[in-house]
């Protein structure tokens, strides 16, 4: 089962440091991109992925193509995808030994939440963690 409580989901947002950001946006108008820069100002390393922008760089953090390029531990694999998208995504995110995958708002997959649970992964569905951050009080990381 998803994480849903509020005390699931504060243990799982004070725990993790590393965030890879599926659907990263180098536009300052998108909410991936204004979710990234809360995170960091939050604490938190954010990685971005967006193949359309590899190489760039948002918020000081370069671009990566697809998770599997980062080459570092990652803790949480947030995503910004619509529904059908999120499953590849997470799929991405169990190869690449994610810890947890947190999937937007809006954003619900059923079977690819199955697949993250089965595999030992922590799974948020339709929450948004810039939301979730200070409506539960949290302070920053790190």
């Amino acid at each position: 089962m998803p994480l849903t409580t509020d005390a699931e989901i504060a243990e799982l947002l004070t725990s993790v440091r590393t965030i890879a950001m599926v659907g990263a946006s180098d536009r300052p108008d998108r909410p991936s991109n204004r979710v990234m820069k809360f995170l960091q100002d939050h604490g938190y390393r954010v990685i971005p992925v967006n193949p359309s922008i590899t190489g760039e760089h948002i918020h000081g953090e370069f671009v990566w193509r697809e998770l599997s390029q980062i080459g570092e531990p990652i803790d949480m694999v947030d995503i910004f995808r619509n529904p059908a998208a999120a499953g590849d995504a997470v799929d991405a995110a169990i190869a690449a030994g994610a810890k947890a995958v947190w999937m937007q708002l809006g954003v619900i997959n059923e079977a690819a939440a199955r697949r993250a649970e089965a595999a030992g992964l922590k799974v948020v569905m339709n929450h948004c963690p810039a939301i979730e951050i200070p409506r539960l009080g949290l302070a920053p990381v790190g």
